[in-house]
């Protein structure tokens, strides 16, 4: 009898030896956790303010500018284009190859020959300085001449309405173009496009 009653009280004893020390090492834990926390966790300050920041200036919708027939000439119209980019440039010449590529849907049209390559782009200040291949001073009448040149000013003004474009062809000034010779008063602007040339 009295072994079983000795028994009986060890495995208490036990029993309680063990809940002592699980309330202990808890309460440590719960301690640890409560003094660590005012220590911010960086995987929580990388994500919470970054996108905030970042995400914005990431994708950008830019506008290329197709050629719409209307009653008696031409419309520019403008198709909105979405494009992440990383670097300054980067939205423009997107949307510069969107724009060199020729549209792919609807009854919008170009007049920018098929084979135009961008050799450079660079927009500082208020300015754009759009390099173009040879390519883009052949074929078509005035008309067609006149309607690449504004899908070109307006393509390079999408983020700057009232930006000036300088156009190059092969890291040359265009002055004039096109064997009807257009002439190409630089700087160009959307102002000075609606003044100076009829669509």
């Amino acid at each position: 009898m009295n072994n079983q009653q000795g028994s009986k009280r060890i495995s208490s004893g036990v029993i309680a030896a063990v809940s002592a020390a699980v309330i202990a090492v808890g309460g440590g834990v719960a301690w640890l956790t409560s003094n660590q926390s005012p220590t911010p966790n960086p995987s929580q300050t990388i994500t919470q303010p970054v996108p905030s920041t970042t995400q914005p200036g990431k994708e950008q919708t830019p506008s290329v500018y197709w050629l719409k027939p209307s009653a008696t000439s031409f419309d520019l119209v403008p198709q909105p284009v979405k494009i992440a980019a990383t670097q300054p440039n980067q939205v423009l010449e997107s949307a510069f190859q969107a724009l060199l590529a020729g549209p792919t849907e609807g009854t919008d049209s170009t007049t920018i020959p098929q084979g135009t390559k961008l050799l450079g782009l660079k927009r500082e200040n208020n300015e754009v300085h759009v390099n173009l291949s040879e390519d883009f001073t052949t074929g078509g009448g005035s008309a067609s001449m006149i309607g690449r040149i504004g899908q070109v000013v307006y393509t390079a003004t999408t983020l700057d309405p009232n930006a000036k474009v300088y156009i190059e062809v092969d890291g040359k000034q265009l002055d004039i173009l096109g064997g009807e010779g257009v002439e190409l008063e630089q700087p160009l602007t959307r102002q000075s496009f609606e003044q100076n040339y009829q669509l």
